[in-house]
């Protein structure tokens, strides 16, 4: 299980170099898939993963992911009111085949994941987002390693005994700092071409710092609809890890938090 586990791990991350470098339309091609992959496996534990309201949800998110690559309009609230009515003529019309909760799952997928996760190719496409983009992992899958580590050798006090048993306040700790200093070291070797003064650099620790007490709840949020709805794992797509949204659990509330804190502090 750790092999498999490992060689995903690996392949993982050198796609993640393939798309993120490459950027452009290859990136923004890559999030889209991976977040319609993602709806699915959270609108197949409501059982509307090849039902219309479904159907809806992802035309929606691919829309949104058109105007973010064609349009670039920053007026969210016109294509949520507009997904909202489109969605409640489908819950109307088509009553009583779906489900209160299944219309509202359908709607909160479409943010929780598509949108959440399009702004790893937001933080790309900014000034430096060829390696600011890179804080997402190491506040996120960096953060997890680390906090794993330190929650094994030190950890006593349990952080969410009934939602995950296994993680510690001394891990989670372990993991924010862990994050900062991952931060710190990148920042500093790769100081000259971002053209960042040792100010900027820490700054970028905080942010990876906040990224990864936020990358936290993430994994929980996911970890609480598992176990909501008694599942283990939310797919088999990635072995050894699960399905996408168990790998990109943290990365989707990392992101926006790293975009909005890196265009605010670092200008």
């Amino acid at each position: 299980m750790f092999k498999t586990r490992l060689l995903s791990g690996i392949v993982l991350i050198i796609l993640a170099l393939l798309f993120i470098i490459t950027g452009g339309y290859v990136l923004w091609t890559a999030v889209a898939v991976i977040s319609i992959i993602g709806m699915f496996e959270l609108y197949r534990i409501f059982h509307v993963e090849k039902s219309f309201p479904g159907i809806v949800g992802y035309a929606a998110a691919l829309a949104y992911y058109g105007n973010l690559l064609f349009f670039r309009a920053e007026d969210v609230m016109v294509f949520v009111m507009g997904f909202l009515i489109v969605l409640m003529f489908v819950y109307v019309f088509t009553y009583p085949k779906y489900k209160t909760e299944q219309i509202l799952a359908v709607f909160f997928g479409v943010f929780y994941v598509a949108v959440m996760l399009s702004y790893v190719y937001r933080i790309r496409m900014l000034n430096r987002g060829a390696y600011i983009v890179w804080l997402v992992f190491l506040c996120s899958w960096g953060c997890d390693t680390c906090a794993y580590c330190v929650g094994v050798l030190f950890g006593k006090h349990k952080m969410s005994p009934r939602l995950s048993p296994k993680k510690s306040i001394e891990g989670a700790v372990g993991g924010v700092a862990g994050s900062m200093l991952l931060t710190c070291l990148y920042a500093n070797i790769f100081k000259k071409p971002m053209d960042i003064t040792t100010n900027e650099v820490l700054i970028l620790a905080v942010i990876s710092g906040i990224g990864g007490l936020i990358s936290m709840v993430g994994d929980l949020t996911a970890s609480a609809i598992k176990r909501n709805y008694e599942i283990k794992d939310y797919g088999k797509l990635i072995p050894g890890h699960g399905g996408i949204l168990d790998r990109f659990d943290s990365v989707i509330f990392t992101a926006p938090i790293i975009y909005y804190l890196a265009v605010y502090l670092m200008g």
